[in-house]
């Protein structure tokens, strides 16, 4: 038995997980370097994919660790000049793994008290230096030129915030089933479970893409009414993706969105926030954007709208968005009727927008497009990418094509196609 946060789930189905991220997340070739990405507190199951990750023929695999309590103690201690910078050697060695073709599997959790004592404002300095010093390494991952894996493992904090009525032994067990369920990892092989999975979506992104719908109109009780353009000759991804040479991975473990990328200028509206968002350890609810010609132009948070402002002010680009995904509320995930607490999990249980960047994938040969062609073709700039929920039970969906002619793709959350 392992002892800690694995004590409710069994070696053979913890490995079965770690198999999933490793041969199927990242798609791991023979000789491939592999970086994990980890907090120490994770380091069973880090272990455990490095393992697996030499099993399926690794050339090496670096565990990339982060400690949480210690960034806290930087953020809290650190000069400011420190927080403003983020050393050369930081995307020095990003671009050494990178040149030698590696590929990259990030483990998560959540901790929402961990960083309560540090400035928001603090918080968002540092990642405004991490990205840009780190510029050409996330468009690398957005445009699919690496692959990666983002997936998540349980906390007792974490369980606790989302099941706080229920004992530490409870909440773990029962967070770690959802995560295993929500994540298709608890049958008998995740792997050819996910295969299935991502046939799904092919059919809906074919009729999507030959659609090519001159904008989407989101409606709900709530109050949202926002009408997202896209831009000519657009490309909805979802499920597995494929990187330049050709190789398919999953990047989110979970996933159930299709997304593209809307036309900068052309989203106009109110979109009303219905699950709390994540962001810095941070948490934004209870909130509203208003967009005009594409631009962010008011905002308001109940709670945290220091913190969103942040957000929205990172940079000009961070004023409009990038990706706007559909998500229907009849997945394994949605159906848990549950809030995570966590933007990976929640934003998988609805449809949701992504505030920033766009990547190049979401047009017809984005990737091969120049930085000016891809502005030129509508597609978003930013320092950032956060996901934003807005799908409730009631929300209608409508497909608006050239000459105004309307297609319900959406009715009550779920796909009518």
């Amino acid at each position: 038995m392992i002892k800690g946060i694995y004590q409710f789930i069994s070696e053979a189905q913890l490995k079965k997980y770690a198999e999933l991220a490793v041969r199927a997340g990242v798609n791991l070739q023979k000789n491939q370097l592999l970086i994990i990405h980890s907090d120490i507190q994770y380091a069973t199951f880090a272990r455990l994919i490095q393992t697996v990750a030499y099993e399926a023929g690794a050339s090496n695999v670096f565990i990339d660790w982060t400690d949480e309590q210690s960034t806290k103690e930087f953020f809290l201690h650190a000069a400011d000049t420190v927080i403003d910078h983020l050393p050369d050697w930081q995307a020095a060695r990003f671009k050494e793994w990178e040149d030698a073709g590696a590929a990259y599997i990030h483990i998560i959790s959540e901790n929402l008290e961990v960083f309560k004592e540090v400035s928001t404002e603090k918080i968002n300095r540092f990642q405004k230096a991490s990205r840009t010093k780190l510029r050409d390494h996330h468009a690398k991952i957005r445009s699919h030129e690496v692959r990666w894996c983002l997936l998540t493992v349980p906390s007792i904090e974490w369980a606790m915030k989302v099941f706080p009525n229920l004992s530490k032994e409870a909440a773990l067990q029962f967070l770690w089933k959802l995560i295993l369920k929500g994540s298709r990892a608890d049958g008998k092989s995740p792997i050819k479970d996910w295969e299935s999975h991502n046939r799904s979506f092919e059919s809906r992104k074919k009729i999507l893409n030959e659609s090519q719908f001159e904008s989407l109109h989101f409606t709900n009780n709530l109050g949202t009414d926002l009408v997202v353009g896209l831009p000519k000759d657009h490309l909805y991804i979802g499920g597995g993706v494929i990187d330049k040479d050709e190789i398919p991975f999953f990047p989110n473990i979970p996933t159930e969105e299709i997304f593209t990328a809307p036309h900068k200028n052309k989203v106009n509206g109110k979109l009303v926030g219905t699950k709390p968002l994540i962001y810095g350890g941070s948490v934004i609810d209870e909130f509203y954007l208003i967009f005009n010609d594409g631009r962010v132009t008011d905002y308001f948070a109940e709670k945290g709208q220091e913190v969103l402002q942040n957000l929205i002010e990172t940079d000009e680009g961070s004023h409009y968005l990038g990706e706007i995904a559909l998500v229907s509320n009849k997945s394994p995930l949605a159906k848990s009727d549950t809030l995570f607490y966590n933007t990976l999990f929640d934003e998988n249980t609805s449809c949701h927008i992504g505030i920033g960047n766009a990547s190049p994938s979401n047009i017809q040969n984005g990737n091969d497009q120049s930085e000016e062609e891809l502005k030129a073709a509508g597609l978003n700039t930013s320092l950032l990418l956060v996901n934003v929920t807005f799908g409730t039970e009631d929300m209608n969906v409508e497909g608006i094509k050239e000459g105004g002619t309307e297609v319900l793709l959406m009715k009550n959350g779920d796909f009518q196609f």
